[in-house]
């Protein structure tokens, strides 16, 4: 079996899509010129006196074509550039050819001319609008001279004429330059929009996956290395210690698996803030010795459901961030939720660290991530420190916020 037979169908793009609608177009309004041109000589016979035959035989052969084309448009495959060049050419041959069948200088269908000047200014501009204007005048001239008529065309109505259709190839074609421009600024602004909206969803993946699943995964690294101290120790502890691990990377597993089949998921069930806060703190006291005070007015928060879930996560992330990194023998968290605002603080006594080489590095993803979300609730978020002077988080949200 050939290499052929396994290629890709071609994609088309939106600007492939908007030519052959063009073109389908333009293949409607060729079958309604071609019929309009048989009814006329239907209700003028006497326009085909001289070459009946070679008349009706151009006039028909016309429709036949014209349903050729409509035919070939509509196929999804039909190579919509390669139609409009071709198209152009026979429509001034089988234009010429009924104009010279059906009275020369005398005929109705010199406006015929128009249709491939119009066609021609829409698809190539001013400049393939002009040429096929020059050809037209051209064909119609050697018509004009070639078909003896009996009253011959005046030079000033030829003049007149070839004007006309000069004209109209300009006008048309600076219009379709200008829409074309206009379609590339807009095909522009949907590019940038689209990377920006993939550059977004990029954003929103890595921070899920760093609130779900690193989070996780650095909570249990954490937890084995409390685990080494309770291996000798107390073994009763460590089988505990890892129970709970397992049902918390089988939870994560779980919550990663309906983050990619596109459910969503909430990972705090709601009115459990300060619950899920003190299990972190108890963790965190009990495997690591930090201790966290945690303090709130009142004692027990009603919040939104969005704002208590995005708050947990900067919370846990700011915890995990001193559990790993800062030294620290102590933290402290703090929440004030007064009339309408939540008020929230989060502080450790560690080592503290150099703000611009945390950016520069790349490191900050975590710190990104809770300004984020912070930001996300249309709050403020602040970070203060300094090395050797610990760290100091705290922000401002809506209580009602998302």
């Amino acid at each position: 079996m050939g290499a052929g037979a396994f290629s890709k169908p071609k994609i088309m793009t939106l600007e492939d899509q908007w030519l052959q609608q063009k073109e389908k177009t333009l293949a409607w309004l060729r079958v309604g010129f071609s019929v309009a041109a048989i009814l006329v000589i239907q209700l003028n016979p006497e326009r085909v006196a001289r070459f009946p035959i070679l008349s009706y035989t151009f006039l028909y052969s016309f429709l036949l074509y014209s349903l050729l084309i409509l035919y070939l448009t509509r196929r999804e495959k039909a190579d919509s550039r390669k139609i409009g060049l071709v198209t152009t050419c026979l429509d001034l041959v089988w234009i010429s050819a009924m104009v010279f069948s059906t009275g020369g200088s005398r005929t109705p269908f010199f406006v015929y001319y128009l249709f491939p000047v119009i066609t021609a200014s829409s698809r190539y501009g001013t400049k393939g609008g002009l040429l096929v204007a020059l050809v037209g005048v051209a064909l119609y001239g050697f018509v004009r001279y070639l078909r003896l008529s009996d009253r011959p065309l005046g030079i000033d109505i030829f003049i007149i004429r070839s004007i006309y259709l000069f004209v109209l190839a300009y006008i048309f074609g600076f219009l379709s330059e200008f829409e074309k421009k206009q379609n590339e600024k807009l095909m522009a602004l949907y590019k940038t929009a689209g990377e920006v909206a993939t550059r977004e969803e990029r954003q929103r993946i890595a921070r899920e996956l760093h609130d779900r699943l690193l989070q996780v995964l650095a909570s249990l690294t954490l937890r084995l290395e409390a685990c080494r101290g309770l291996f000798l120790q107390s073994p009763a502890e460590l089988s505990n210690e890892l129970r709970s691990m397992e049902e918390a990377a089988r939870s994560s597993m779980a919550e990663i698996r309906e983050f990619l089949a596109g459910k969503e998921t909430d990972a705090l069930p709601a009115g459990t803030l300060m619950e899920r806060l003190r299990e972190e703190m108890k963790f965190l006291r009990d495997g690591l010795g930090l201790r966290v005070v945690l303090e709130s007015e009142p004692d027990e928060l009603t919040l939104a459901p969005e704002v208590e879930q995005q708050l947990y996560y900067v919370l846990r992330e700011g915890l995990m961030n001193i559990a790993r990194h800062a030294q620290a023998s102590r933290a402290e968290i703090f929440l004030e939720h007064k009339e309408k605002t939540i008020r929230g603080e989060l502080k450790d006594d560690g080592v503290g660290f150099h703000m611009p080489s945390i950016k520069n590095s790349g490191n900050g993803l975590g710190l990104g991530a809770m300004k984020e979300r912070i930001e996300k609730l249309g709050g403020t978020f602040s970070i203060e420190t300094a090395p050797g002077k610990g760290t100091r988080i705290w922000f401002h949200v809506a209580a009602d916020a998302g």
